[in-house]
């Protein structure tokens, strides 16, 4: 009974185990269906070099304007939003007791220009000692400095535009008391306007101040703005290993405003002949980027008398998976330094359903023409 519960037992699993690995062996051999694709040959283009970085916008000269003293609003001269030349009076405030201690040091100082006139008369006589002359010469100098003390203190109650520029909002009232540092508005001169970016210290040596940048903000769409590099820093961020650059632009509509997010183009002088791809058709992994490069199957043999329906379509292609070394990207495209050739044909969609010797099915009737310039629909 055991015998034949062996045998019995072992015949059973026996065919199992056949039974799986012949299931195996033909599923393995059974071919991929083909995916359907759209393709898309490497191309050659000229590109103008230039260096691309992103910055801030920054007036030439801006300020939050404060008082230096303390004190209680008289008269505001401005309006928010006005244009203002440089010395035109903005705020008085409330200086009474600074103009009566004015006038008092004035009669003081008249009194001692009196009494050095008298001086001089006696020691030309010789009445007096030099020391008396010298003592009243002294005296007047003294209250002249203290007259000239207490007007820069008046002045202080007195603010005044710095410079040629727009103000901002006005953030003080009449009869408000205002203490020091407090802002009372913005003053900004916005043209010609700034802008401050940064680029990699390997671009050092190429960098001067006749380069020409083209400039782009988010608040006017496409709009560019040309200018020219103003300034190069002459010190390295340690941190970052960048060079800061300022670039000066003309803004004669006052547009541009301080603060704004610009993208800055450095245009230089030369250009080179790029191979270049669609940036979809690039499958970006951890562990490199790759292209599925589209060519014959040679053991794809004659089509079928019949077709097979598990399979699909018959078809004598299949793609590659080739590794590549990008460069910079513009637009739609991406230039490849390494990896392909002009007029290599890759997979530019349905790269999520490809692997390595995949039998695919080229159909270019729907498929994405990309530019070096888009410009997308809004949704």
């Amino acid at each position: 009974m055991l015998l034949l519960s062996a045998v019995l037992f072992g015949g059973v699993f026996g065919m199992k185990w056949f039974g799986n690995k012949k299931m195996n062996e033909f599923l393995n051999a059974m071919p991929a269906p083909a995916v359907t694709v759209s393709s898309i040959k490497a191309q050659e283009m000229t590109w103008e070099n230039r260096l691309e970085s992103v910055g801030s916008l920054v007036a030439v000269n801006g300020a939050d304007l404060t008082a230096e003293v303390d004190g209680v609003v008289t008269n505001i001269y401005f309006d928010s939003g006005d244009t203002v030349k440089r010395g035109d009076l903005l705020l008085s405030l409330a200086s009474a007791s600074e103009q009566g201690e004015l006038k008092r040091l004035q009669a003081q100082a008249e009194l001692a220009e009196l009494n050095r006139k008298r001086s001089e008369q006696l020691f030309q006589r010789k009445t007096i000692s030099k020391s008396e002359y010298d003592t009243a010469v002294a005296e007047t100098n003294v209250a002249v400095a203290a007259v000239q003390a207490q007007k820069g203190r008046l002045e202080q109650k007195s603010i005044k535009a710095p410079f040629d520029g727009q103000l901002g909002i006005r953030r003080v009232n009449v009869g408000q008391y205002l203490g020091v540092g407090v802002a009372i508005a913005t003053l900004q001169k916005l043209d010609p306007i700034d802008v401050d970016f940064s680029l990699p210290e390997r671009y050092l040596s190429i960098l001067n101040t006749d380069l020409k940048v083209s400039v782009k903000v988010d608040a006017y769409g496409d709009e560019v703005y040309e200018g020219q590099v103003q300034a190069i820093e002459p010190k390295i961020d340690p941190q970052t290993r960048n060079v800061d650059v300022r670039a000066r632009l003309a803004n004669p509509d006052g547009k541009l405003k301080p603060g704004l997010f610009a993208t800055v183009v450095i245009s230089l002088a030369s250009s080179d002949a790029v191979v270049v791809i669609p940036r979809s058709s690039v499958n970006y992994t951890s562990y490199g980027n790759s292209v599925f490069a589209v060519q014959k199957n040679p053991d794809a043999g004659p089509p079928p008398e019949e077709p097979n329906p598990m399979m699909g379509p018959y078809t004598d292609l299949e793609v590659i998976q080739r590794f590549v070394t990008l460069g910079e990207a513009r637009g739609d495209y991406i230039a490849v330094s390494e990896g392909l050739s002009v007029g290599d044909e890759i997979a530019s969609t349905g790269l999520l359903k490809l692997r390595n010797k995949q039998p695919v099915i080229v159909d270019n009737s729907n498929a994405p023409k990309p530019e070096l310039d888009p410009h997308p629909p809004e949704g």
